[in-house]
């Protein structure tokens, strides 16, 4: 059996678990150690059957809990160059004279760390894996598409807009989670200050609900029997907007067969979704 399971979806934490009969991955670390285990044992999952993490990027969101996680578990980091070394710096903060005399307790050190690059597939265990670019404010950012056992799973969350290459990567995929991040309305009128709602909604921002469903109506093939909306931003969308738009785009496309429309939560772990 194939389940996937969003953890943690939105601004304050990112984190998901793919598992087929034989292996278990974490994409994303992005709330803390102690969190990702309570989840994961509240959705079933065994943290000890884990055998890797995959990153998509740096930001804090995304990776908050990644070196404890890592060391508690003892499993390997599969990360993009760019990304490991954004990561330490950010983990480390402004180098000083003293925080050099600790490097054997670096809190930036990974045991065991895998680098990949975007559009050169990987395998971990009996799940293939893609990554490939997405537009996004950060080092390398990539989104990724899983094989396995038959089933093909799209993750793009964090991207400005849906260029050619993202649209070609998510076709024929078998569940999407994809990022339905703000109402455009709410933003504008919301409590960020201007300059980060020109960031969020810029090229490589954050994909809005009109942006998603201008993509649920012109390019998506269709086929997929979960799509899950991910990313939503607690203070500039509704979970009913994005799902209303969402809904308007696919039209007819809706079935209780194919395209079940599933939103993610910040706060709780999601239902699975199984084949």
């Amino acid at each position: 059996m194939v389940r996937m399971t969003v953890l943690a979806s939105g601004s304050r934490g990112n984190t998901a678990v793919l598992s087929s009969s034989g292996t278990s991955i974490l994409i994303d670390a992005g709330i803390s150690c102690r969190e990702t285990l309570r989840r994961m044992r509240a959705a079933s999952e065994d943290p000890a059957q884990l055998s890797a993490i995959v990153i998509t990027h740096e930001h804090s969101d995304h990776v908050s809990g990644l070196g404890v996680l890592a060391r508690k578990l003892k499993i390997p980091v599969y990360i993009t160059g760019h990304t490991h070394q954004e990561w330490q710096r950010w983990v480390r903060g402004p180098a000083t004279k003293q925080t050099a005399l600790y490097e054997d307790d670096d809190k930036a050190h990974l045991d065991c760390c895998e680098h990949f690059r975007a559009g050169e597939r990987f395998t971990i265990g009996d799940i293939e894996v893609l990554p490939f670019t997405i537009p996004h404010d950060a080092a390398d950012p990539v989104g990724f598409v899983f094989r396995t056992e038959g089933i093909k799973i799209g993750m793009a969350t964090d991207l400005g807009y849906m260029p050619a290459s993202v649209k070609m990567h998510l076709r024929g995929c078998d569940a999407l989670v994809l990022e339905s991040n703000h109402d455009l309305e709410m933003l504008r009128g919301g409590p960020y200050p201007w300059s980060v709602k020109q960031r969020v909604m810029s090229r490589v921002g954050h994909l809005s609900n009109d942006s998603l469903a201008e993509f649920f109506s012109t390019d998506y093939d269709g086929g997929a029997a979960f799509l899950v909306l991910a990313h939503l931003s607690e203070a500039n969308n509704h979970p009913e907007l994005a799902r209303q738009a969402a809904e308007r785009a696919l039209g007819g496309r809706l079935s209780l067969i194919q395209n079940r429309l599933v939103l993610a939560s910040q706060n709780e772990p999601m239902e699975a979704i199984r084949f």
